[in-house]
């Protein structure tokens, strides 16, 4: 699991970046793990070997997903991250896990976690309303609460920020031997300023997680000079 005390820097300079309240953070991730003990119940815990030296497409939710769609079944695990999920169980793929806060496809989220497919739900200052809208109603057991502040009780952090580069993150702590990247489009005009800026941040992030697996991630070749590397702790 990432160490916070390493994490933290980074996490304040995303805060500074957006004007983000971390409090705000810090409540989301209160309520979520406030669920689990209401509740009694234990969230997921996954297994940190659990992609031992497996291929692991990390699927992002750009245009370019199923155009990817060999890369994802060449693959040995799958995490989707957001409505990817639900796109590739669409044309038939079945999904390792999932990544999301929830944005724009809370129903099918609940769907796999009554299937009993692992869901890493992220908690933070923004979707507060949609995790009390339908957290509830998730089979909590199949769930991986997390949050981006300082973990605390049955929420971790793994580390990461967007839904995709947080399924990186994640698929790193379960062991994986190789990650690829279908359906990750860093180019992709149709999105707004605040999206622009956050696949930048998922760009640095990405960088700087190559770094820490001595990989090289094939979508940011021609793109590693622009990266703006500060405030990561590369080596």
């Amino acid at each position: 699991m990432m160490d916070f005390a390493t994490w933290e820097p980074v996490y304040e300079a995303i805060l500074a970046d957006f004007g983000y309240d971390r409090a705000g953070d810090e409540r989301a991730r209160d309520w979520l793990a406030s669920v689990y003990e209401r509740r009694a119940v234990e969230p997921y815990a996954p297994d940190s070997g659990a992609f031992a030296g497996e291929t692991v497409a990390i699927a992002g939710a750009g245009p370019s997903l199923l155009d990817d769609a060999e890369l994802v079944r060449d693959a040995d695990a799958i995490v989707a991250a957001s409505t990817a999920a639900g796109r590739l169980r669409d044309v038939g793929f079945d999904l390792d896990f999932v990544v999301t806060d929830l944005d724009k496809h809370a129903e099918t989220v609940r769907k796999l976690t009554n299937e009993g497919i692992p869901v890493a739900v992220h908690a933070h200052g923004d979707n507060v309303d949609t995790l009390r809208q339908y957290v509830p109603t998730f089979d909590l057991a199949s769930v991986v609460p997390t949050t981006q502040a300082a973990p605390s009780g049955p929420v971790a952090n793994y580390g990461g920020f967007t839904d995709g580069d947080r399924a990186a993150f994640l698929a790193d702590h379960l062991g994986a031997g190789e990650l690829v990247f279908p359906g990750w489009d860093f180019e992709d005009d149709s999105l707004g300023a605040e999206k622009r800026q956050k696949l930048q941040w998922a760009e640095r992030l990405l960088h700087w997680l190559e770094q820490r697996r001595d990989e090289v991630f094939r979508l940011l070749d021609g793109r590693r000079d622009a990266i703006v590397t500060g405030p990561l702790p590369f080596s």
